[in-house]
C-alpha cells in the first residue's frame, strides 16, 4: 500500500527553491534527499501545505507566497542602534547575530555601518519574497517512536547525538 504524506510520517524530498526571478537559492546537497519529520514545522508552511498528501514518485513545483514562505518584510523590523552597543568587536554589513529585543531573542543581520551607527534588519532574509519549488518525493514512512521522541530523523538507524 502507498503511503501518502501526513503528520509524523518521515519524508524524504529532493528540491531546488528559486526566487520569482529565477535565482537558485538552495537545493537538496549531492544526490542526498532532505529528510525530516512532517507536520513539525520543520518546513515553511507553504511547502508543508503542498506536500500533505503526496507520495513516493510525485513530482510537483509550487509557488509559495511570501505570507506562507518567510512572511512579509516589516520595516518595523530595522532599527539604528548606537556602534557603542558593539564595544570593539569588529561590525561590518552581512554580519549575523542574535540580538535581545521587546520580542525575545531575535537574528539580526547588519546592513549599514558607519563611525556612529549600526543599522540592523531584523527581517528573514528570504521575507517579502515569493518562492519556487521543484519537488520530487523518493521517501514515505513512518517514523519509528525514537524518531517522534527526538523530533528529527535519525540516519540508518544511528542514535547517536554526539
Amino acid at each position: 500500500m502507498t503511503q501518502t504524506i501526513s503528520q509524523d510520517k518521515v519524508v524524504g524530498i529532493h528540491y531546488t527553491v528559486k526566487t520569482a526571478e529565477g535565482q537558485q537559492l538552495d537545493q537538496s546537497k549531492e544526490g542526498q534527499p532532505l529528510q525530516f519529520i512532517f507536520g513539525r514545522g520543520m518546513l515553511i508552511k507553504g511547502l508543508e501545505d503542498v506536500l500533505a498528501g503526496k507520495a513516493v514518485g510525485d513530482k510537483f513545483n509550487a509557488d509559495i507566497a511570501p505570507a506562507d514562505a518567510y512572511g512579509e518584510r516589516h520595516d518595523g523590523l530595522i532599527q539604528t542602534v548606537p556602534r557603542s552597543l558593539f564595544g570593539d568587536n569588529p561590525v561590518e554589513p552581512g554580519m549575523q547575530f542574535r540580538a535581545s529585543t521587546d520580542h525575545g531573542e531575535q537574528s539580526v543581520i547588519i546592513v549599514e555601518v558607519d563611525d556612529e551607527q549600526v543599522t540592523v534588519d531584523g527581517n528573514h532574509p528570504l521575507a517579502g519574497q515569493a518562492l519556487n519549488f521543484d519537488v520530487e518525493v523518493v521517501e514515505v514512512r513512518d517514523a519509528d517512536p525514537s524518531e517522534l521522541d527526538h523530533g528529527h530523523v535519525h540516519a540508518d538507524g544511528d542514535h547517536n547525538h554526539g
